[in-house]
């Protein structure tokens, strides 16, 4: 074949190419729309590949041209739950002015991910069984707390920098502010914190608050 043949043959396939990628893309993130709603009714642990398929609109053996197991589906959810967590951590410190204001915003992010996005708040905790992970490979559970070290890493830069703080006093402070705030969460999304008669932005703002001041105070 010539180069001119070449070229017109690479020219006709890259459409088509292009086509059968979005088509793809397209049928994986319908999968994955799916598989939140099943997971989320039924668990990680009730759920099935045939169900995911039936909410899908597909066959359950369409389901396995995309991924082997319903735990692979689990993953990928959470791994994208967390690639977008990240982004929005990013941007906020980003738009920030100041060092006080990059460790505030980029920490007031990681809440307000997870109060706009209830769901995904939701199947991030259905890992949990008793007193550790269960339903996910150890392979899979190693990329998806990577990912979440990387999610965070913002604030703990950040927090370092308002501060003066070494990498290891950082990630304890960014740390213990995501703990605060996955607690607020889930007294939230349980309805205790209304019980409680306490606002869940207002005791994040409070905390915040705290936090950046007493660092801006340490440097």
């Amino acid at each position: 074949m010539g180069d001119r043949q070449l070229s017109a043959s690479i020219t006709q396939e890259t459409p088509k190419r292009a086509r059968r990628e979005a088509v793809r893309d397209f049928k994986r993130r319908r999968i994955l729309e799916a598989a939140k709603r099943v997971f989320h009714d039924k668990g990680l642990d009730g759920a099935a590949m045939r169900a995911i398929a039936s909410e899908a609109g597909y066959t359950a053996g369409a389901l396995y041209s995309y991924f082997p197991a319903k735990e692979d589906i689990y993953a990928a959810i959470l791994a994208n739950s967390l690639a977008a967590l990240a982004h929005a951590i990013r941007d906020a410190g980003a738009a920030a002015d100041d060092a006080a204001g990059r460790a505030r915003a980029a920490a007031q992010a990681f809440y307000d991910y997870y109060r706009a996005n209830p769901l995904e708040l939701d199947l991030s905790f259905y890992l949990y069984r008793g007193i550790g992970p269960r339903g996910l490979t150890p392979a899979l559970d190693r990329q998806l707390n990577g990912r979440l070290i990387a999610a965070l890493k913002p604030i703990a830069d950040a927090l370092a920098a308002l501060g003066g703080l070494d990498p290891v006093d950082a990630g304890t402070e960014t740390v213990a502010a995501a703990c605060h705030m996955s607690g607020v969460l889930l007294l939230e999304r349980s309805g205790r914190l209304k019980v409680l008669g306490q606002s869940g932005p207002a005791l994040v703002a409070r905390h915040l608050d705290e936090l950046t001041a007493r660092l801006a105070h340490r440097s």
